[in-house]
């Protein structure tokens, strides 16, 4: 039933959504995008494929699994665990409601109306149609938003083909060439010569394409809300990509860092008017809610273009919340909710906003499996606060169901992904690592500390190898992406 009540400032909106008897189900591999939102929302619980607390969050769901399963999406995990009885059975006891996650599909919002749920998040086929590079590219234009020079919706099917067109939009010879979908990186390609196409041909010739002028760039992202009162903007993030104790892929992201010193003056201001902009636009599009910015920086001339626009929950998301709630009082997540919750609301956006203005600098690292070979976990660090000793050991100090415990950069929050049991891979999320203080530099180096946290975690982790086990059980195209 519709609330009649119109919301008017904080105030109601902190007392509407602590008194919430709508249940609130947020489906996904990790509970890691929005960890600690239930401390805001009544009602709100997790449901999730991996156990990263060892059954011990009161809000989070794991449905056992049916013997061994091999995803080939993060959609089909979700709609395996909308599907799963535990799930129909935790929505039986505690009633239908929304649901919330990351990445779904058409068969993801025919379960959940089978199941008597609202998706709260804008439909499956705006979201396809925006997360097009191409169509980003569009959109921004409507905007008047500048994207770096480019050229959208062609196609080449040889090196002389691209350069040809490259010539005559005057993109110069060194080119980054996009196929409409993909993500970290993995369908981003940068091509200068006829070897650095024919390596990559195959993904992308017949596809249609954005070809954009390279410019030496910082990448940075920042979370935003589009709501009809306006787009709230959250704070500012750099993002950490491509390290090789990280992540296995050229260019792949392995985090985010967020500091205050991060673009002050006319840049800042340009980033924050042109995701205004681009969130109104968003808004008359018909999409609502949460979407991430990407933004680049170039390092030459000082301007700012949109990257690209990835509409949805996305990895930047737990440091927004962290910080909008630690130094401004409100996760940025409450306000998409709003636009779902059938409530009517008013809020004045700029004064919100300016909440989070002044804030400490965080980071978050995405540990990958970097070592191209299949191995059964034996042993792995648990989910909680971590001490890093002057030695470069880690020690376990206490379970913590999210980061609001870390108070300095020698303690650091790990939710653990993959665990004892379970098989690595290569490129597999093993777990995430929050803690304060940057990691990487202004010249976008990793700092000694991250080199420190990083080794000490992954030697936390022991492995057999398969020739070790009696009935090894081999993934052959296992989720690449989890957050």
């Amino acid at each position: 039933m519709e609330n009649k009540t119109k919301l008017k400032g904080l105030s109601d909106i902190y007392r509407f959504f602590r008194k919430n008897q709508t249940p609130i189900y947020f489906i996904s591999p990790t509970a890691y995008n929005v960890l600690g939102l239930g401390q805001w929302v009544q009602s709100f619980k997790y449901v999730t494929y991996f156990d990263s607390f060892d059954g011990e969050h009161f809000r989070v769901t794991n449905p056992k699994l049916n013997g061994e399963r091999e995803f080939q999406s993060m959609e089909e995990m979700v709609n395996y665990l909308l599907s799963h009885k535990e799930t129909a059975d935790l929505i039986e006891a505690n009633g239908k409601g929304k649901l919330l996650t990351v990445m779904f599909d058409e068969k993801t919002e025919q379960i959940a109306d089978s199941l008597g749920l609202e998706m709260a998040l804008p439909s499956a086929s705006l979201r396809n149609r925006i997360d097009s590079k191409i169509v980003t590219t569009q959109l921004a234009n409507e905007a008047d938003v500048a994207s770096a020079p480019n050229l959208v919706d062609v196609k080449a099917s040889s090196f002389q083909e691209l350069m040809e067109l490259a010539s005559s939009n005057n993109l110069g010879t060194n080119l980054v060439v996009q196929t409409p979908y993909g993500d970290s990186g993995k369908t981003t390609f940068f091509i200068r010569s006829q070897a650095d196409w024919d390596k990559n041909a195959d993904k992308i010739v017949g596809e249609t394409l954005k070809v954009m002028k390279y410019i030496n760039h910082i990448p940075g992202t920042v979370e935003a809300v589009a709501t009809r009162c306006g787009t709230l903007v959250g704070p500012l993030q750099t993002d950490i990509t491509g390290y090789e104790e990280l992540t296995p892929y050229k260019g792949g992201w392995c985090g985010n860092d967020i500091f205050p010193d991060l673009l002050k003056g006319e840049q800042r201001d340009k980033i924050i008017s042109m995701v205004k902009a681009m969130g109104n636009t968003l808004y008359k599009n018909g999409y609502r809610g949460t979407f991430c910015f990407d933004y680049l920086v170039d390092t030459d001339d000082g301007e700012v273009y949109l990257g690209e626009i990835n509409p949805r929950i996305s990895g930047a998301s737990p440091l927004t919340n962290l910080v909008t709630s630690k130094y401004g009082g409100a996760p940025l997540m409450l306000f998409h909710l709003l636009e779902f919750m059938d409530v009517d609301f008013e809020i004045d956006v700029e004064e919100i906003q300016k909440r989070w203005a002044d804030y400490g600098s965080w980071t978050q690292l995405v540990l990958k499996h970097t070592e191209d070979q299949v191995r059964m976990i034996s042993k792995a660090p648990k989910s909680g606060i971590w001490r890093l000793q002057d030695d470069g050991n880690i020690e376990f100090l206490r379970k913590s169901i999210d980061w609001s415990n870390v108070g300095d950069e020698d303690s650091a929050f790990y939710l653990r992904i993959y665990g004892e049991g379970e098989y690595s891979y290569l490129g597999a999320d093993m777990g995430i690592l929050v803690t304060c203080g940057r990691m990487q530099s202004d010249d976008r180096e990793l700092l000694p500390r991250a080199h420190s946290w990083i080794n000490a975690i992954n030697n936390q982790f022991e492995y057999k190898a398969l020739d070790e086990l009696e009935v090894p059980f081999i993934p052959n195209e296992p989720v690449r992406k989890m957050l």
